[in-house]
């Protein structure tokens, strides 16, 4: 796989539920994090965005778990990027470190919505073009 983007993080006790696993809500926001850091790094900014009348938004999420994180666990979330149609398909696994144990493999399909209709952003077709996979 082609990785175009990672960051790594560690699990915080508050993440974990009863049986001391990260509860799996959790996960949504460590790949979340991960899209936002990787926007940042691109000079995109959210705010920036939704005041120019451009929101991306997520479309549909789907999440396989493979091995639970545990509290203190540090993990590498990895993402890569392709267009169909209209809407960018990330491609984002996390691995626990040191190890590199599988934990999840997610695809998030993301859409904008600008100036309050669906549609096609040419700022993101320019700024993402060099980091599409075919």
């Amino acid at each position: 796989m082609k990785y175009i983007f990672e960051i790594t993080m560690k699990v915080r006790d508050y993440e974990c539920d009863l049986q001391g696993i990260v509860n799996n809500a959790n996960y949504q926001h460590y790949i979340e994090h991960t899209r936002h850091e990787f926007l940042s790094s691109l000079g995109i900014s959210f705010s920036n965005l939704h005041d120019e009348g451009v929101d991306p938004v997520v479309a549909r999420l789907n999440m396989a778990f493979k091995t639970p994180l545990r509290s203190g666990d540090e993990f590498v979330s990895k993402l890569y990027i392709k267009k169909e149609g209209i809407k960018y398909v990330f491609y984002q696994d996390i691995f626990r470190l040191p190890d590199m144990k599988p934990v999840i493999k997610a695809t998030v399909d993301t859409v904008c919505i600008i100036n309050g209709r669906l549609g096609d952003s040419e700022l993101f077709n320019k700024i993402f073009e060099p980091y599409l996979t075919e």
